[in-house]
């Protein structure tokens, strides 16, 4: 299907990668939909189950850059097919936990996997298009985390409400399985990736605008992620929403999100700074406005629109920035990719904190516009260093200045 003669399309291959992150994405933020089951099961917090979102960003923060070099000489379609029943095997062990430690531990082994199918994944649709199509197949792979918010999440939700948080579980990894059958057919037999030039990478680390681009991606995510993992008792227990509209909300979200992502798409690469800066004030306005009217539905629906609108959809906006300050190499993205995890791991940690020390739900919103806040902070330097690049206008009716 991905013959030379082929000029229009991709390789159905392209599109089976797509799905499987669609699998392994929905798992990531399916827990978000399944507090109250989960919390109601093994007798814990909503903050406990909660962090099971922030256990499996950290599972991706620890394996993405050392998978992705570690497993680079393996060939890819051995590596794809491999990680994916890790995977299913770790979905297995949380449908099947009896007990809140289990299925913690269960997070870290798809977590694990995850990450570095992310890696191999995007390699194998490089090596699969030609150079005219890799950015149209790159978006066809990472549109499945797209989708999972859209799809993923609303579904999990609404099966969860009708037979359980287990079942949410097992369906996901039947499609994880469904997918090794597809990888195995579809994708053909060749290297995971070229061999990465670390010397290079390493001297690109060593720029300090990078690591400030890290630190800006690691609060937007994780300030987005934050109110976004509480959203599901937020809606029961503090808007008043009957559960059977939790999955309702959860779509809207996700169409919300692919809006946003669309717009700040089109306009990422020209106005990378003022999208931002924008941003994050947007978001930590809407994440305190969130946290004043919780107890209101019709303000909770609007808080949840923008949430979506100017949450994630930052992401084109955070790769550009990323991108003019390297040479977007893999363990860059690797890394940028765990920056970003790190966020999603300190912060529904610390919103949930908030409400085990008897803050209320409006802890995790408030614990997001904080770090909104501290996000515009670290978009400081770039705005001080290009003052300093701007030659000052010249005199044109004063005499010479001493």
């Amino acid at each position: 299907m991905s013959g030379p003669g082929r000029k229009r399309g991709l390789p159905f291959a392209v599109y089976v990668l797509g799905v499987a992150i669609f699998a392994l994405n929905t798992t990531e933020i399916m827990v978000a939909g399944l507090i109250p089951g989960i919390s109601a099961e093994f007798g814990v917090s909503i903050g406990a189950v909660g962090a099971l979102i922030s256990i499996y960003a950290l599972g991706m923060v620890v394996g993405g850059p050392l998978l992705t070099i570690a497993m680079r000489r393996i060939p890819a379609k051995r590596s794809l097919l491999w990680l994916l029943i890790v995977f299913v095997a770790g979905q297995a062990m949380g449908a099947l936990a009896p007990s809140y430690a289990v299925l913690a531990a269960s997070r870290v082994v798809t977590a694990l996997a995850a990450s570095a199918f992310f890696g191999v994944g995007a390699a194998v649709c490089v090596q699969l298009v030609g150079a005219e199509r890799r950015g149209r197949a790159m978006s066809v792979l990472y549109g499945g985390i797209t989708v999972a918010q859209v799809v993923g999440l609303p579904v999990a939700t609404l099966i969860e409400s009708h037979f359980g948080w287990r079942a949410s579980f097992w369906i996901v990894g039947a499609l994880a399985l469904l997918c090794v059958a597809a990888v195995g057919y579809q994708v053909p037999d060749h290297r995971a990736a070229d061999m990465l030039d670390l010397r290079a990478e390493i001297r690109v680390l060593r720029n300090g605008r990078l690591w400030g681009a890290y630190a800006t991606n690691a609060l937007v995510i994780g300030s987005a992620v934050t109110g976004f993992s509480y959203l599901s008792p937020i809606f029961t227990q503090g808007s008043g929403f009957p559960a059977s509209a939790v999955p309702i909300l959860f779509a809207v979200y996700g169409v919300a999100t692919v809006v946003g992502n669309t717009i700040v798409g089109r306009y990422a690469d020209r106005h990378t700074r003022s999208i931002l800066t924008g941003g994050l004030i947007a978001l930590t306005l809407v994440l305190a406005g969130f946290a004043l009217t919780l107890t209101h539905q019709v303000p909770a629906v609007v808080a949840t629109v923008l949430l979506g609108l100017i949450g994630l959809p930052l992401n084109p906006a955070m790769a550009a920035r990323v991108m003019s300050v390297s040479n977007h190499g893999a363990l860059v993205n690797a890394l940028n990719g765990s920056a970003i995890n790190v966020g999603v791991t300190i912060g529904p940690w610390l919103g949930g904190l908030g409400i085990g020390a008897g803050l209320g739900l409006s802890a995790p919103l408030w614990t997001g516009a904080i770090m909104a806040c501290a996000g515009l902070l670290t978009l400081v330097p770039d705005y001080w260093m290009r003052a300093q690049r701007t030659p000052a206008p010249a005199a044109t009716d004063a005499g010479p200045s001493s």
